[in-house]
């Protein structure tokens, strides 16, 4: 896999963070017995803020801006949470570490319905905010409403590549693809 020229294949975590990539587990993996605070923190990737300081630059005061939430509970413990919340402060972690590009696995599993329209919109506003995301979502609806480009796969292989509107003129790949 090469990256801006960089062949990342085997590289480790941190070096694929160097790289301004960022990772949103599927299971959340915030720090439960850690505060709000502390949880963000542990996303600050070193050197990444300070080679790449702009207005667009994830401090914890742009986090608070973007997730209001997070200031009135800085202190709680991240097992306090709401499963929701979990999940936003999973993508605001990822933040701090001021990525280029954030690789999310499925935000809105679990989530009800009310929530999975919550994590949506702040992933619609970070990719408004300059970030790009590549996003892996078994809900269709979210998928499409933020994706600019859809990648369709199917028994370890790319079935289909472009834009919506391109899968919306093929009705055969959507039914083969997305229909049950």
């Amino acid at each position: 896999m090469l990256y801006r020229g960089e062949d990342l294949v085997g590289a480790p975590p941190y070096k694929v963070a160097r790289a301004g990539i960022g990772y949103v587990p599927e299971e959340r993996r915030i720090f439960p017995n850690l505060s709000v605070l502390d949880n963000l923190s542990m996303g600050i990737k070193r050197g990444r803020a300070a080679a790449n300081r702009s207005a667009t630059t994830w401090t914890v005061e742009r986090i608070y801006e973007h997730f209001p939430f997070m200031r009135e509970r800085v202190a709680q413990k991240g097992r306090l949470l709401s499963g929701g919340e979990q999940q936003m402060l999973a993508i605001a972690r990822t933040l701090m570490g001021n990525p280029d590009l954030v690789l999310v696995d499925e935000p809105t599993e679990g989530l009800a319905p009310l929530v999975v329209k919550e994590v949506r919109d702040v992933l619609a506003e970070v990719n408004r905010a300059g970030v790009s995301i590549l996003l892996v979502e078994h809900n269709l609806k979210v998928a499409m409403s933020l994706a600019h480009r859809v990648y369709l796969m199917g028994k370890a292989h790319v079935g289909f590549s472009g834009t919506i509107e391109e899968l919306n003129a093929q009705p055969e790949i959507r039914a083969r693809y997305l229909e049950v």
